[in-house]
């Protein structure tokens, strides 16, 4: 299988830019709201914040 790497147009650099910002300000809102964000990291689900719940890491 050949898999050819090529730069992604500036509709899709348009589109993941706005869904990074997007993103960013829904964060922003829920930390200024005091809320915590459920996040993926090194393929597990961390919950962030304050308020997060702790989670038995099992």
């Amino acid at each position: 299988m050949n898999i050819v790497m090529k730069q992604p147009s500036e509709k899709s650099r348009i589109i993941l830019s706005s869904l990074k910002e997007a993103v960013a300000n829904a964060l922003e809102k829920k930390r200024k709201l005091g809320q915590y964000a459920v996040v993926w990291e090194d393929n597990k689900l961390i919950y962030k914040g304050e308020d997060a719940p702790q989670v038995d890491s099992k």
